[in-house]
């Protein structure tokens, strides 16, 4: 499937409501980002792409990537650092196997949002929301 097929596909307002859902609970930054390119392996694109937004740059190393690779059927959930040591690979791989689920069925909105309402329990859960907090990264899917 082609990027902006895909892009088309999706409920932005709904995703980007998830985010900001998702971030009211936590001083974590989650972002979506929907490659074009035909990648050999989504994880690897996904940590460029990670440090290509500057998502490295949180102050408690907290933000988390659901990377979508749609032309290879692919996709990857990460996160820095700081969320990484507080939950390790499995919840990670239990995160994507959750939205593959979705995915399978057609169902790329509710495969993203899902994956966000995940990484937003887990953020606030170790994360929690801070006064006044400056929102550090946008909301909004990017895209390449």
């Amino acid at each position: 499937m082609k990027a902006r097929e895909f892009l088309n596909q999706l409920e932005h307002d709904k995703i980007v409501a998830a985010i900001r859902d998702a971030e009211k609970k936590t001083s974590g930054e989650i972002r979506v980002f929907i490659t074009r390119l035909e990648t050999v392996d989504p994880v690897k694109a996904a940590q460029a792409q990670f440090r290509q937004l500057g998502m490295e740059k949180t102050r408690e190393r907290n933000g988390v990537l659901i990377f979508v690779a749609p032309r290879i059927r692919a996709f990857a959930v990460i996160g820095d650092a700081g969320v990484h040591s507080h939950c390790g690979g499995e919840f990670w791989a239990q995160v994507t196997s959750e939205m593959t689920g979705h995915f399978k069925t057609g169902k790329f909105t509710d495969g993203i949002i899902h994956g966000v309402n995940k990484a937003g329990e887990l953020l606030a859960r170790y994360f929690p929301c801070e006064p006044d907090r400056p929102n550090q990264l946008p909301d909004d899917i990017s895209h390449d």
